[in-house]
């Protein structure tokens, strides 16, 4: 279960590398990336919320659920008033191929083997977001706004891959 989340993480830095060597993605393609992003952790933190006994990890899945729509929510609203429509990349198309594979591998797990891979990658998964947020989204971003919004949310997600982190620890010990 580890193996698969670094494996998710190191595609997403691999395609989000090749994005910046290839000059960087586009404002359309950064507000893309970032709707996919956080689309992605609602989206797994809803399966974490149906499926763990788990009270900690419960509790950060409906972090992740309130918090990552808050932002798409801001990113749409920014798209709209920019007059920008989020455009797809290769980098959300990896993004949406790497969930997916998560998602499924996560359907096949129950109780603490879920909870482990769960957290596992969403650790893995939010220091590929900070990577990606450090190294191609904030230096690519052309649109002032738009690299403010993405420079404002980069401590949401070190605090979540902080308390990601956390929860991992405790599930070891368990």
């Amino acid at each position: 279960m580890k193996l698969s989340s670094i494996a998710v993480a190191l595609a997403t830095s691999l395609s989000l590398a090749s994005a910046f060597a290839q000059g960087g993605p586009s404002d359309p393609q950064i507000a893309g990336i970032v709707v996919t992003a956080n689309q992605i952790d609602i989206d797994a933190g809803k399966l974490a919320k149906s499926r763990t006994k788990n009270q900690e990890v419960s509790k950060f899945a409906q972090q992740m659920i309130t918090d990552h729509t808050a932002v798409n929510k801001q990113a749409g609203a920014l798209a709209k008033k920019l007059g920008v429509t989020p455009a797809a990349s290769d980098t959300s198309k990896s993004l949406k191929s790497g969930a997916q594979k998560n998602v499924a591998n996560l359907k096949g797990l129950k109780g603490a083997a879920f909870d482990k891979a769960y957290v596992d990658h969403e650790v893995a998964y939010h220091q590929a977001v900070l990577d990606a947020i450090d190294k191609v989204l904030i230096p690519s971003a052309q649109n002032a706004e738009l690299k403010d919004l993405i420079t404002k949310v980069r401590p949401a997600i070190a605090a979540h891959l902080d308390h990601a982190k956390m929860i991992q620890s405790s599930l070891g010990k368990k």
